[in-house]
Order: C-alpha cells, then sequence, then structure tokens
C-alpha cells in the first residue's frame, strides 16, 4: 500500500495538471471571441456630451481634443473620462464640462482646428484587450482669447 504522503502528492499533482489544462484551453478559447462595442456620442455644446457605450467587462472611455502641430502630427488633451464597471452600467447618459481644462501654452493654438474623440478600451478579466475610437471632426479653437 501506498503511504499518505504518496497518494496526497499523486491527488496535488494530478489537480494541477487538470487545473493548468483548464486555464490553457480558456487562454486559447479567447482568440475565438471578439468584442465588438460601440459608442455614440452627440455634441449638445462644446460642453455637453451625450454616450452610450457598449462592451463587457470594464471599460475605461476618455473624450480626447486632438489637433496636429508643426512639431507633432498628433497632441492629445484628455477633457473627460470615466470607467464603467460592468456591462450593467455601460448605457448612460451625463451632463458634464470636461474634467481636465483645454489649456493653450502660449498662444500657439489660436483658431486650430481639433477634433472631439471619444476613445474606449475593454479590459476583460482575461484575455486581450480592445480599444477602439469615434472621431468628431469640426471644432476650432477661438482667434481671440479673453
Amino acid at each position: 500500500m501506498h503511504s499518505f504522503g504518496y497518494r496526497l502528492n499523486a491527488l496535488l499533482t494530478f489537480a494541477v495538471t487538470i487545473l493548468a489544462l483548464m486555464c490553457a484551453m480558456g487562454s486559447l478559447s479567447d482568440n475565438l471571441n471578439t468584442p465588438s462595442p460601440s459608442a455614440e456620442i452627440q455634441i449638445m455644446n462644446i460642453n455637453w456630451f451625450q454616450k452610450q457605450p457598449q462592451g463587457n467587462d470594464e471599460v475605461f472611455i476618455f473624450v480626447a481634443a486632438e489637433y496636429e502641430t508643426p512639431k507633432n502630427s498628433l497632441n492629445q488633451v484628455s477633457l473627460w473620462d470615466a470607467i464603467i464597471p460592468a456591462k450593467e452600467h455601460a448605457k448612460f447618459w451625463i451632463h458634464t464640462s470636461n474634467k481636465y481644462r483645454f489649456v493653450d501654452q502660449g498662444n500657439n493654438l489660436r483658431g486650430k482646428k481639433f477634433n472631439l474623440t471619444l476613445h474606449w478600451h475593454v479590459m476583460p478579466k482575461t484575455g486581450k484587450m480592445f480599444a477602439d475610437k469615434l472621431v468628431m471632426t469640426g471644432y476650432s479653437l477661438p482667434e481671440e482669447y479673453r
């Protein structure tokens, strides 16, 4: 007969092997899943946004002002962000002003055209992170500041 320690070792080895196999199958099955969240955003005026991102797991969303300069092809200023913790909270309406200021360090942005872009990153509990964005064009900064 085998001792108690030998039997316990065999049982734990079998359990860890099954657990590793289940983890590998779960990881490989993630390649079959293609998340497809969608978003809508409406500009009510420059500080009013209506958003309806849809996704699964946890979703990080933010609205950024994006513009070009001679030095950089893409500059981003984050204006608002939020975390959607669960699918039940994915549809919401919010009326807010920008969380972070869009400040011109000097006079470089006067009259500059910019886009408002809604970015979202789906962060599943396991598997690959998915990111996408919705770009709204046609905004410009004033020629003169107060």
